[in-house]
Formats: structure tokens, C-alpha cells, sequence
């Protein structure tokens, strides 16, 4: 890092790591890489929380690229990565209130487990976004987990019945016999869109919901899974239709 940068470790005024949360064995080693060169080079050491660090990354702007207007409180903020997915208010910098969050797992961690389904391979993320733009008939019916009034997230039934799904597509093929064959293409390109359009739906349902009642007049999309093209047009329309 400091060489692509161009820097040296005397130009750093100090050492950043990710305390959590997030997965042990990274956070143990990170933290004590961290820590290390903190000590060694007589640095102030900040911990950063994983999940803070990806709302706060609407702020940042890439090398060259030019200034965009910041995000204006009061605004709900989505996160939505492979291991989290939850809703947050923020009236001010560093001011939070939880709306929700999954009851069981994450919308990243759906996308990995559908996308090996599918014979798309890891991370399923970006695979099925790009299967999912060769769909055509958009045919392939998942259900949605509302979860009553609440701004919580289910994703748990929602692997369940893609898998359910893709047993009865592969049947029909001929091939449920056959672990190594793969459903045709046109059939994944179709799966891969309902599964998306699925999860879609739902993350952002909920997200304008909340806009709409903390009077919130800024949305922000932050974690892995905001790549998503479907999902960050999807959000944008509807975000533009409520004004904010």
C-alpha cells in the first residue's frame, strides 16, 4: 500500500484497523499487524468499526474523481454485505438508531450460497447479476420474506426455496440425477434474475419505507452487495420519486 501510494510509513500519521465486527481470525490477525506497526513506528492507533467504515464511505471520493454533494442528514443509510444487512437513521454524524437488520442471514451471503446453486461460481454476487442480464422471459417466481411492519430482513427461506426451485428445474431437465450437470443457460439467466429481483424488492421496499417515515432527506447504499446494478438503479428511482 505505501508503495502504490508513493508514500513511506513517515507520512502516515496514523495506523487504522478494523476491530469488528467481522470474522475472528481476520480481525486477530489485522489487529495485530496493526498494532505492531503502531508500536514499532511510534503511531497513534484508531480502531475503526467494519460496518461504521462502510457508511462512511458515501462520503469518500475516488482519486480524481469530481466532488459530489454529501450525503444531507437526517438520512437512513442500507448496508447490505456478505456477512450484514441493516437500516440505520442518522440525524447527525456519528448519531445512529437501528431500524433493522437480518434475523438470519445476509443478503451477501444469500447471493454466494444461490450462485453455487446455480452453477455460478463464487462470489455469486456479481455472477448473478451478469447471468440475470441475459434473462428474457423474467418467468422465475421467488418469494418475498416482508416480515410483517418491521424493517427486518429474512433471507434464510429465501435460499430455501431457490434450492427447492432449482431441484424442480433440474427434474424437469433430466439432470437431477447428475450433480455435475448444469441446467441450460437461458433457464440460469432466468433463475438468476428472480433471485435478484427478489432480494431486490424487498431491500429497497423497506429502505423507501424508512425514508418515508424518519423523514429522511438522503439515502445511502454502502457493503459489497451496493455493487449490484439492479439494486443501486432500483434504489435511485425510487429514491428520486420520493424527492430524496
Amino acid at each position: 500500500a505505501l508503495v502504490d501510494a508513493g508514500a513511506t510509513i513517515a507520512d502516515v500519521d496514523a495506523v487504522a484497523v478494523t476491530y469488528g465486527p467481522g470474522l475472528a481470525g481476520s480481525l486477530l490477525v489485522g489487529i495485530n499487524t496493526a498494532k505492531a506497526l503502531a508500536w514499532v513506528h511510534d503511531k497513534p492507533l484508531v480502531g475503526v468499526n467494519h460496518l461504521e467504515g462502510h457508511v462512511y464511505a458515501a462520503w469518500l471520493l475516488d482519486p480524481g474523481q469530481d466532488a459530489v454533494p454529501e450525503p444531507v442528514f437526517p438520512l437512513v443509510a442500507l448496508v447490505v454485505s456478505g456477512g450484514h444487512t441493516f437500516l440505520v437513521e442518522m440525524r447527525d454524524h456519528l448519531e445512529y438508531r437501528l431500524l433493522g437488520q437480518t434475523a438470519d442471514d445476509a443478503a451477501g451471503e444469500a447471493f454466494d450460497k444461490v450462485g453455487r446453486l446455480l452453477g455460478l461460481g463464487y462470489p455469486g454476487g456479481p455472477a448473478i447479476q451478469l447471468a440475470a442480464g441475459g434473462a428474457v422471459d423474467h418467468d422465475a417466481a421467488f418469494p418475498r420474506a416482508w416480515l410483517g411492519d418491521t424493517f427486518d430482513f429474512s433471507f434464510s427461506g429465501l435460499k430455501t426455496a431457490a434450492r427447492r426451485i432449482a431441484d424442480t428445474e433440474r427434474a424437469r431437465a433430466g439432470i437431477a440425477g447428475d450433480p455435475e450437470a448444469l441446467l441450460p443457460e437461458a433457464r440460469v439467466a432466468e433463475l438468476a434474475w428472480g433471485f435478484q429481483d427478489a432480494v431486490t424488492d424487498v431491500l429497497v421496499t423497506k429502505t423507501i419505507r424508512a425514508a418515508r417515515v424518519t423523514g429522511a432527506r438522503s439515502i445511502v447504499l454502502g457493503g459489497g452487495v451496493a455493487a449490484n446494478a439492479a439494486l443501486r438503479e432500483r434504489l435511485l428511482s425510487e429514491a428520486t420519486g420520493l424527492g430524496v
